[in-house]
């Protein structure tokens, strides 16, 4: 029987073989599209996951309720380490870390920056990272050691035994090889090269050693490890009174846990609850999967449907000679199955061709695991999928044919059919002109934020890391670079222009008692405006020419907007304890996300919390030359340091990374969805042109022109579409307007949208529809009537 539904398939394939073609196309493209997708969301949901102990590890988080607002943040007091380990009996082990940077590493006259943390040595022990060489359980016991990364080993030791060796850190310092550990794989959320002890860090960084004790510092991260996942809330119920226990008492606040395999889709906390997050981008594109493959099969359903009166003689025949309706129908499933067994392999041959192309796309490196028994189970499942939502109404419809009426040509095929193929059609022009609509809407959202007023001029700056030797030689450094001819201007701060490195709360006169408002705080010296190109609205910005500048404060409009101060300049504001005089309010700079508000900023001036240095470029058409000239200025100063540079204008760029990735693969997959629909279409045409060739012969013989039955022909599909529109058009206006939501600055859903989709879909259509009605309408009718 098995090779008999393989030979009626095959025979049937190859007398259609453009129908064949269409279907096989539009399957394969489909199946291709969401295992791509597929392959992103596996990526996005396997974060983690390779830890052993991922479901029972958690990062201590931070609930505080600023005038009834709950604010969320990850950064905790560097005494949480030690107070969690006694904090409840379910808590097994606690860790604290830094938040990783970049670090010069030195062995022999290899110099490299690479990304690593210092972190505490219970660290290795709670997440397991696969360990080379070396015990997780000893190789940070020592203050002065580092554990490395099998590619770091490679770099500085060259395939050698680094255990043992001396690498010197930050040109300051020397730590000795305990351990090698396996390359952090991409879908960690802890993205490292190497890990130094935290007693290291406190031996070298006072400000860690002050922090201690000091409940009121939040900067750093602390993480558990739970006897099991279910005593979670019995632990948060333990911890969450610490903080004002320990004399955080200004306002509300509560300790929470965030459970590690949570930490990649679920970032983002409104109100205390989570909210937002990358979890939202992953459903997004499971859906646009799930539209894609439905979009296919429902081609594979209309075109077999349509072909019913040619297949309606062998039902007929099949049953008169003692074929069961239960044996036509597993013959029509199993064709079905044949061609997306077909499909299938056609589409992983797609998949490899552009998964390069893909992978750039995304930024990522995918690739199908041939080995794995969960593909082979997906390929399962996707070829018995599409396969049985493909052939289920051309299996259920053909085999339902009596054979009487069949072989004496009395069942009215198109009649019965006519109905479902066009909900089939409308389907597809809906799921299409949601993702067309969706894609547009995203479109103007990107390109709102791109085009807000950052408050600074990004053309020309760049970012250069601060280092200890910097510090020592920074007036003379300045000196150099602006008599160089190539540098305008430059300055340093406590970070770049692009980021928010700390927050700090701030007074005001008339502020009352009960307010709270977190500011965001940029540490400083001279020229930071004119560096940054941000306009001063009132006063000046802090000036070598004053001394008491040591003691004086700069603030943002969106912080004067907030404090309401009619005359501004010399106001006294209340800063951690002590008085500062206001001397000037910049302009909003945009340092944030750029789909939210400029939060309210300040400013002071303290050259020992620096941490970024910021130069201005000259105009200039010699862009290499300059960036030599400028590199060649810093390495003289900081010798012992690979001179590293970043242009703020592509850091900010990187902001967008998440939403350009929607409008890339929105775009990508709403076109290819469209491609499908037409293939769909083109089909549907050709046979529905085929089904009324003689009602056409016949019109033409009776005088109608060309113009008249491609018109007749096309009507039927252009209301198709036309109510597709109306159902689909307020579906996405409702998704999209929640979409929206999660952005305090958002564009507008304008009704030109829904117009200009309206009459690209209806103009598609009709040019599918309109070229296979007029290759029809300008047949020979003789050729058409001449049995009748």
């Amino acid at each position: 029987m098995l090779k008999n539904f393989i030979l009626v398939t095959l025979r049937s394939l190859r007398r259609n073989s453009l129908y064949s073609v269409i279907n096989i196309s539009g399957l394969s493209i489909g199946i291709a599209c969401s295992i791509l997708i597929l392959l992103w969301v596996q990526n996005q949901t396997s974060f983690n996951k390779f830890i052993p102990k991922a479901d029972r590890l958690y990062q201590v988080w931070v609930n505080a309720d600023f005038n009834g607002t709950i604010n969320s943040w990850n950064s905790v007091p560097l005494p949480t380490y030690e107070a969690m380990k006694n904090a409840d009996a379910n808590i097994v082990n606690s860790a604290v870390s830094g938040w990783g940077g970049n670090r010069l590493l030195t062995v022999g006259e290899t110099r490299i920056m690479q990304r690593g943390y210092f972190a505490s040595s219970e660290f290795l022990e709670m997440f397991e990272f696969p360990m080379v060489m070396g015990d997780r359980t000893e190789v940070l016991a020592e203050p002065a050691s580092i554990v490395i990364s099998e590619k770091l080993s490679d770099l500085l030791f060259k395939g050698a035994d680094p255990i043992g060796e001396l690498v010197r850190l930050d040109d300051a310092s020397t730590v000795k090889v305990t351990g090698v550990f396996k390359n952090v794989p991409q879908n960690s959320s802890f993205q490292f090269d190497y890990i130094i002890p935290w007693k290291h860090r406190e031996a070298i960084e006072e400000w860690v050693r002050n922090n201690t004790t000091n409940w009121g510092n939040y900067s750093f991260q602390v993480y558990v490890e739970l006897t099991d996942a279910a005593s979670e809330d019995k632990v948060e119920a333990s911890i969450k009174d610490i903080l004002t226990e320990n004399g955080q008492d200004d306002m509300p606040r509560a300790f929470f846990l965030h459970p590690m395999l949570r930490w990649r889709l679920h970032t983002s906390f409104e109100n205390g609850k989570e909210s937002g997050g990358m979890h939202e981008y992953v459903t997004l594109f499971t859906v646009i999967a799930l539209f894609i493959i439905i979009i296919a099969c429902i081609n594979f359903m209309n075109l077999a449907t349509a072909r019913s009166e040619r297949r309606a003689k062998e039902v007929g025949v099949r049953k008169s000679l003692g074929s069961s309706r239960t044996q036509l129908i597993l013959q029509f499933y199993g064709e079905s199955l044949i061609i997306s067994l077909i499909s299938f392999i056609l589409a992983i041959f797609l998949v490899q061709l552009v998964l390069p192309a893909y992978n750039n796309l995304v930024d990522l490196k995918l690739a199908i695991d041939f080995s794995s028994p969960e593909f082979w189970l997906f390929a399962l499942g996707i070829i018995v999928l599409t396969g049985v939502i493909s052939g289920s109404y051309p299996s259920l419809y053909l085999s339902s044919f009596n054979p009487v009426k069949t072989l004496k040509g009395k069942v009215n095929i198109g009649k019965n059919a006519n109905t479902p193929r066009k909900v089939l059609v409308m389907l597809q022009f809906g799921f299409a002109v949601i993702l067309v609509i969706s894609t547009i809407v995203i479109v103007k959202q990107i390109d709102l934020a791109k085009n807000r007023d950052l408050g600074y001029s990004q053309e020309g700056l760049i970012t250069v890391p601060y280092t200890d030797a910097l510090a020592e030689n920074y007036d003379v450094l300045k000196n150099d670079l602006l008599a160089s001819g190539v540098v305008e201007s430059m300055t340093r701060s406590n970070s770049d222009v692009t980021s928010i490195n700390s927050n700090n709360f701030l007074g005001w006169p008339g502020k009352p008692e009960s307010q709270k408002v977190i500011f965001v705080t940029i540490a400083t010296e001279y020229d930071y405006a004119k560096t940054i190109g941000a306009e001063m609205l009132y006063g000046r910005d802090f000036s070598k020419e004053f001394v008491s500048d040591s003691s004086a404060i700069v603030i943002n409009k969106a912080a004067l907007d907030l404090m309401e101060l009619e005359d501004p300049i010399g106001t006294q504001l209340d800063l951690w304890g002590g008085k500062r005089t206001l001397i000037g309010v910049i302009d909003n700079v945009l340092m944030g996300s750029p789909y939210d508000e400029v939060r309210p900023m300040f400013m002071v001036m303290d050259p020992e919390w620096i941490n970024a240095i910021t130069v201005r470029l000259g105009a200039t058409n010699d862009l290499i030359g300059t960036m030599n000239t400028v590199q060649e200025i810093f390495e003289k100063h900081n010798p012992a340091y690979p001179f590293e540079s970043r242009f703020v204008d592509v850091d900010f760029e990187k902001k967008y990374t998440e939403i350009n990735l929607t409008r890339e693969l929105s775009m990508l997959f709403a076109g290819l969805t469209i491609f499908i629909t037409g293939l769909g279409l083109f089909g549907l045409a050709s046979y529905t042109a085929e089904q009324r060739i003689k009602e056409i012969g016949i019109r033409k013989v009776l005088g109608a022109s060309v113009g008249n039955l491609v018109g007749l022909m096309s009507i039927d599909f252009a209301k198709l579409v036309l109510i597709a529109f109306a159902v689909a058009a307020p579906v996405a206006y409702f998704l999209l307007d929640s979409y929206l939501q999660r952005y305090p600055i958002r564009t507008s859903i304008d009704w030109w949208v829904f117009v200009v989709t309206g009459v690209v879909a209806l103009l598609f259509a009709l040019v599918v529809v309109m070229n296979q009605a007029r290759r029809a309408a300008i047949a020979n009718p003789v050729k058409s009537l001449r049995s009748e």
